[in-house]
């Protein structure tokens, strides 16, 4: 599988400005990428609570609409955040698209300081099967707890892409946790963060990761905006789940009800 990673330097409230950039990647991909990744909320950047409401689009909106039109255009399939509008609830959301139109949405689960009093949490884990392999989102601080990725698992994820907005100096921590949750999972992640100064004076990270089912570190970007290209080998999958499987030894399972969906889609409910 051919992945390339659009690690870019965002504006905050500045759709039409991340728009363009993300057209501009999604026009450079190699001919025969199969999947682009971009950062946590990418398309809209970080809302304030006082600008969230003129920010935020609803996913048939015209700016995924316009990201629809360019994966279809391509045939490739595209992950992107954005900040959501649901009928004046507003969502830290990610989304996967292919040239079909939206295959998967994810809202953050895990509000971090910035995200509380902007965004509502999420209530479900969600996964879905694109080109033979069942792929989940998790956003940002979401993998820093260990159960997001294993609520992931539970659903048959093998493909774990984190869209992440992480700044100085918490770098090293998402290094870490990208690397454990591969690894305790048996499963691929992707991650792809935001580099350079937002509004506030953040400095985000870079520190784009892809990471094998063992737990390697495969590949890792540096500070610099750049659009990257990995090859995932899928047979690591069937290699590191060979010997041992974690989730068919675990003793203790998180609860919530399953939901599978006709389309292939299935969904761990979060218990109130």
């Amino acid at each position: 599988m051919k992945v390339e990673f659009a690690q870019l330097a965002g504006r905050d409230n500045g759709t039409a400005y991340n728009l363009e950039r993300a057209l501009a990647s999604i026009a450079a991909c190699a001919a025969d990428t199969q999947l682009i990744v971009f950062p946590e909320t990418h398309l809209m950047g970080f809302p304030s609570a006082e600008t969230v409401a003129a920010t935020a689009e609803p996913i048939d909106g015209p700016t995924v609409k316009a990201i629809i039109r360019a994966a279809y255009a391509r045939n490739i399939a595209v992950v992107i955040g954005m900040a959501e509008n649901d009928d004046g609830k507003f969502y830290n959301t990610t989304l996967m698209i292919t040239p079909q139109g939206v295959a998967l949405r994810y809202r953050k689960t895990h509000l971090w300081a910035s995200d509380r009093g902007v965004f509502n949490a999420g209530d479900r884990y969600s996964t879905c099967v694109w080109n033979g392999v069942r792929v989940g989102l998790l956003i940002c601080y979401d993998i820093e707890f260990p159960e997001s990725a294993r609520a992931l698992a539970q659903l048959g994820t093998e493909l774990l892409i984190v869209t992440n907005g992480n700044m100085d100096p918490y770098g090293p921590t998402h290094r870490t946790s990208i690397m454990a949750r591969a690894q305790e999972n048996q499963a691929f992640a992707l991650m792809v963060n935001r580099v350079e100064e937002g509004d506030g004076g953040l400095t985000f990270a870079g520190g784009s990761a892809l990471v094998d089912p063992f737990g390697t570190l495969l590949f890792e970007a540096g500070r610099e905006e750049g659009q990257f290209r990995v090859e995932l080998d899928l047979e690591q999958l069937k290699a590191a789940r060979k010997d041992y499987r974690y989730l068919d030894d675990q003793r203790l399972k998180l609860p919530g009800e399953v939901i599978e969906r006709a389309d292939g889609t299935r969904e761990l409910l979060i218990p109130a």
